[in-house]
């Protein structure tokens, strides 16, 4: 299991973060993206070597790059002196990959970080990063795209859900419940608004933005039924399964798809 989590957190430091980063508009955000994969590539191989001073080392690398985009958030909020649905999703998307970052330095260092075991901070790096940075990022550019009151609710409810889902993590599978219903609700505002918006694309912008919005509906639910589990007495899939069925549909499916399809939507744009 833990394998296929490593290829999933491979796939967001090297190649979601940095395309995420390239559709969105903020000072500084080039150059940080240009030097992305100097942070990503030692955190990479953090995961595939054994726990200990070299993986945490590299490990670390990565955190520190992570801290840019957390920088780059906070001087935007600074200059801009306003917090709209746009910035909401757009900071939460920028802050997120540092939780991840956090949680992998912890567990390459065989530390059980706020309790957590370690198999808890392998997955908390994949959640973050795509969960946390992918969805809020996909959230901004629908809130970018359409000034509607779906997309603005998206944009704030994705960011709120996340947050409610990390308190989660320290009061209990209720609090993380309810997370799990914000978040479902607002990933599938974006994935409604993203199917709205593949009626106007052309024939490979709208294959891949119905495959971003269908998937989302089918992981959001394995997610609710996940949480919903842990509260009541329902069945859930095991977390290998969910490994599998969720964690990849989402990465692949929801994330890569989505982005592909949005970097294809500004690329039309500025060509008319």
């Amino acid at each position: 299991m833990l394998i296929l989590v490593h290829l999933v957190v491979s796939l967001g430091m090297l190649v979601i973060v940095p395309l995420g980063l390239s559709l969105v508009k903020i000072d500084g955000g080039t150059a940080v993206r240009r030097w992305w994969l100097v942070a990503a590539v030692p955190g990479v191989i953090s995961l595939w070597l054994g726990r200990g001073p070299l993986s945490i080392t590299l490990a670390s690398i990565y955190l520190a790059g992570t801290l840019a985009l957390v920088v780059l958030a906070a001087a935007d909020l600074v200059r801009r002196k306003r917090l709209r649905a746009r910035e909401i999703a757009l900071y939460t998307a920028l802050a997120t990959p540092a939780i991840a970052a956090l949680a992998l330095v912890a567990e390459r260092s065989s530390y059980e970080l706020f309790g957590f075991s370690l198999t808890v901070l392998s997955l908390t790096v994949a959640h973050f990063h795509f969960a946390g940075f992918a969805a809020a990022l996909i959230a901004c550019l629908v809130v970018e795209s359409t000034s509607t009151g779906w997309a603005t609710a998206a944009a704030i409810s994705v960011p709120l859900g996340t947050g409610i889902v990390l308190l989660g993590f320290f009061l209990g599978d209720p609090v993380e419940l309810a997370g799990a219903a914000v978040l479902t609700a607002g990933m599938w505002l974006v994935g409604w608004t993203m199917w709205r918006r593949s009626r106007q694309a052309e024939r490979a912008t709208k294959v891949l933005l119905v495959v971003s919005a269908g998937t989302i509906v089918l992981t959001m639910l394995l997610a609710l039924s996940w949480a919903l589990g842990h509260v009541v007495a329902t069945p859930y899939l095991p977390l290998r399964w969910m490994v599998a069925t969720h964690g990849v549909a989402n990465a692949l499916g929801f994330a890569l798809c989505g982005l592909l399809a949005w970097r294809r939507l500004k690329e039309w744009d500025e060509a008319r």
